[in-house]
């Protein structure tokens, strides 16, 4: 899968000077941009196109936009941005655990979210041609990471639903098995520069992708935690 030549951009803000602004800085930046005001008129946006990212933003009229990212992650991997001028760690937190790919606090620098739009989709792209060599598909205790068609497989054959945020993560574990893993080297390996410092996105990450992977969650197995260390992904690892 490759990037989008003109990627288009689902902006979801009620408030117009906003969305104005967002919508004519990425236009101007080689975006096709749809922009809703309300939950709403995001539905039929996306029932209406093909959409490669949404920016959601928290505080909507009506449903809000935590439910909005909660009732999109059921039906679709779509990646998503959520902003908002709320600062509390809480609500970063919450965001992420419900599905969101990243974060960014109101106010911002139109060019910092044209950075983490970029990011986002240069990690979704990411396929065959990346530092695994060409390998298709990553192999653990029966579990499958398909890097190509980025899905991940259960033991029984069964997709796994995973965001692209969980899948980029999950991928940088399985190429360095055995390996403990800093929490800074996760941010850099998984959104690079335009992660910034938000270290705590990798524990609820790591946590997301444990209620998927591990039989017991509480006690995992495949991601160990490492005090003062890091994660380090236990199983042997093998490329096909």
């Amino acid at each position: 899968m490759t990037q989008p030549a003109t990627p288009h951009i689902l902006v979801v803000e009620d408030d117009r000077e906003i969305s104005a602004l967002v919508a004519r800085y990425l236009r101007a930046n080689a975006c096709r941009v749809t922009v809703a005001g309300d939950g709403r008129a995001m539905d039929q946006a996306l029932n209406d196109a093909r959409v490669d990212l949404v920016v959601l933003d928290l505080m909507l009229p009506g449903e809000d936009g935590l439910s909005l990212c909660r009732r999109l992650r059921t039906t679709s991997n779509v990646p998503i941005l959520m902003l908002t001028a709320k600062a509390e760690e809480i609500d970063r937190i919450i965001g992420l655990e419900i599905g969101a790919d990243d974060y960014l606090g109101k106010p911002f620098n139109p060019r910092e979210l044209l950075a983490r739009i970029r990011a986002i989709l240069r990690r979704g792209s990411a396929g065959e041609g990346d530092d695994e060599g060409g390998v298709r598909r990553l192999h653990f205790l029966d579990w499958i990471l398909d890097v190509s068609l980025r899905q991940l497989l259960s033991p029984e054959g069964a997709r796994i639903a995973v965001t692209g945020a969980e899948f980029d993560l999950l991928h940088a574990l399985c190429l360095r098995p055995g390996r403990v893993l800093s929490r800074d080297q996760l941010l850099d390996l998984t959104q690079g520069r335009a992660a910034g410092p938000y270290e705590r996105s990798i524990d609820v990450l790591i946590s997301r992708i444990r209620q998927k992977i591990e039989r017991d969650p509480r006690s995992p197995e495949i991601i160990r935690t490492i005090r003062s260390g890091g994660y380090l992904f236990t199983p042997e690892v093998t490329r096909t």
